[in-house]
């Protein structure tokens, strides 16, 4: 590593250094939060590969229904931010598409 890669360019405490390198270092917003089964809202969550070599995945969220034959809207949320301090995986993010695919 050169010195180059230590030396802040901005700091953006408590959310995150951005280096005079181009690399940057995340101070808050790190946590992820794994597809599971939901037990509250009864929404299961899989995480599934798009590609590979882009490293591009998505998280689907599907309610769990006793009729097997009942069809369910088709709901695409795309998050506007450029996710330079949380995920998509992360905990908020989770729980709010928990909550509205459960309704």
């Amino acid at each position: 590593m050169d010195s180059g890669s230590t030396e802040v360019a901005f700091d953006f405490s408590p959310f995150l250094i951005i280096k005079k390198d181009g690399s940057v270092q995340r101070l808050a917003g790190c946590d992820v939060a794994p597809p599971c089964l939901d037990t509250e809202t009864n929404v299961e969550s899989k995480d599934i590969v798009i590609s590979k070599d882009d490293d591009v995945s998505a998280r689907i969220f599907i309610p769990k229904v006793s009729d097997q034959t009942q069809k369910l809207p088709l709901l695409v949320y795309f998050h506007g931010g450029g996710f330079c301090i949380e995920t998509p995986y992360s905990p908020p993010y989770h729980r709010f598409l928990n909550s509205l695919v459960s309704k």
